[in-house]
């Protein structure tokens, strides 16, 4: 324990700094709104995949009604059942924002928020949207510190995939604001939810990946709503030598970065990197370089002409699939997003159906790419690169590199490019007046009832 913080207190002065903030500025306020929609707009893509419809099937027979919406099925739930499938929903495409250090903040902790604001709703409290949006800078902001604490920076050397490990945590602490509980409340909350932290990294590309996001923000908001009729847990469950940091992390444990004065919101510093593409982070990367050698050269037949591929790329071992055995599975290779932005010149949810998967030119195409890993490149994903080099079987040989890609931290994109994928992907399943209802709730500069906003899901 940090001589700084008294032993027995950690979770306790984290809590109490978190509590205290207001988390109330204009700039912070615009940029969850942000947050609000891409979240949202992902969702109700992701809803029509396999995995989050079999939840909601479950969650039919076993809580077939209730106060909190299940995003894009038509039915709502209990609150807790509704922030396990909408948050898998939220995952499932991989298509929410990515963080720094690596996490995914958003579907862990949103559909908490959502299905607490509209029980808040239905029990006549008022328009719960400004409160929510509140409440989700607090949620970040904890993730953004629990991350930093486990001292697991660096993609390779995680130990547990970070939403299920964090996302508990920070949907307790980020719900139990949005109650307005208080201080002892809300410490109650988060010692709760260091028991329901967990997620391993073998099941990375399966359907139990989104799983450990609608894990997290059912189990934080079941913390919260336990805390708040008086369950009761270890006052430092994060600190204690038994408890959450020496328990997950070990050695690496840095329980100060809980602490920290809090000078600048990380929602806004760092903030978040903006995925335009449904994959993986760090496959990111070497979709660009892909993507930008093909448009460099208009005219090339990519089925035909390629001798094979050479990827240069940081140390990842959970993303070198050369022969992913799903589509869902090749949001986690670098060869597989390689080879169909090459083939296809873009990356969208289709290109990870069973159907691209297996047709004849990806398969060829998979054959001819060799993986080249270098312990130098770092694997942080605010300083790694990638590079790829092409040879052609006339002997050309094309090259291209990616230091960051758009919408990166270095590579920043505007409001307006964000609202763009969101409508894109709103309008892909829902009249295009639906989309701009949402957009309109969402960024306009009222408060909102998220009821009203959910209904149109």
């Amino acid at each position: 324990m940090s001589a700084s913080i008294p032993s027995g207190e950690l979770t306790r002065s984290f809590v109490a700094l978190l509590h205290a903030w207001p988390a109330r500025d204009e700039t912070l306020e615009r940029q969850c709104r942000l947050l609000l929609l891409d979240g949202l707009a992902v969702a109700m893509a992701g809803a029509t995949e396999p995995g989050p419809g079999i939840l909601a099937t479950l969650a039919q027979r076993d809580v077939p009604v209730g106060p909190a919406r299940v995003i894009g099925k038509g039915f709502s739930t209990g609150v807790i059942q509704a922030a396990r499938i909408n948050g898998a929903s939220m995952h499932v495409l991989d298509f929410e924002p990515m963080w720094n250090p690596p996490n995914h903040a958003l579907s862990p902790l949103l559909p908490a928020l959502l299905a607490m604001a509209e029980l808040l709703e239905v029990n006549g409290k008022g328009p719960q949207g400004r409160s929510l949006l509140r409440a989700l800078a607090k949620g970040v902001e904890a993730q953004g510190r629990l991350r930093l604490a486990s001292g697991q920076i660096e993609p390779g050397k995680l130990t547990m995939h970070p939403p299920g490990a964090v996302g508990p945590l920070a949907a307790a602490l980020a719900t139990a604001a949005l109650m307005g509980l208080t201080q002892e409340k809300m410490l109650a909350a988060v010692n709760i939810a260091a028991s329901r932290c967990g997620s391993v990294l073998a099941n990375v590309g399966t359907m139990t990946k989104a799983l450990h996001c609608g894990d997290a923000a059912a189990n934080g908001v079941e913390a919260a709503m336990l805390a708040a009729e008086g369950f009761t847990a270890n006052i430092d469950a994060l600190g204690s030598p038994r408890g959450w940091g020496p328990a997950l992390f070990g050695a690496t444990f840095e329980p100060h970065h809980l602490v920290a004065p809090l000078q600048r919101a990380r929602a806004l510093s760092p903030g978040p990197a903006w995925k335009l593409f449904p994959s993986q982070f760090a496959t990111h990367f070497v979709i660009t370089a892909a993507l930008e050698a093909r448009a460099a050269h208009p005219n090339m037949q990519w089925n035909t002409e390629i001798e094979h591929i050479e990827l240069r790329t940081p140390v990842m071992h959970y993303i070198d699939r050369p022969k992913p055995e799903t589509g869902l599975d090749g949001k986690f290779s670098w060869q597989y997003t390689t080879a169909v932005a090459l083939l296809d010149g873009q990356i969208e949810p289709n290109s990870f159906t069973q159907t691209r998967r297996f047709s004849a030119d990806v398969v060829g195409l998979l054959e001819k790419i060799i993986l080249k890993t270098d312990a130098t490149i770092s694997g942080r994903l605010d300083q790694m690169h990638v590079e790829l080099v092409i040879h052609l079987k006339d002997g050309r040989q094309l090259s291209s590199r990616c230091d960051a890609p758009l919408g990166s931290w270095t590579r920043p994109v505007g409001p307006e490019r964000i609202r763009a994928k969101a409508r894109g992907l709103m309008t892909e399943g829902y009249d295009e007046s639906i989309a701009a209802q949402i957009d309109s709730l969402v960024m306009g500069s009222a408060d909102f009832a998220v009821r009203e906003l959910l209904a149109l899901t």
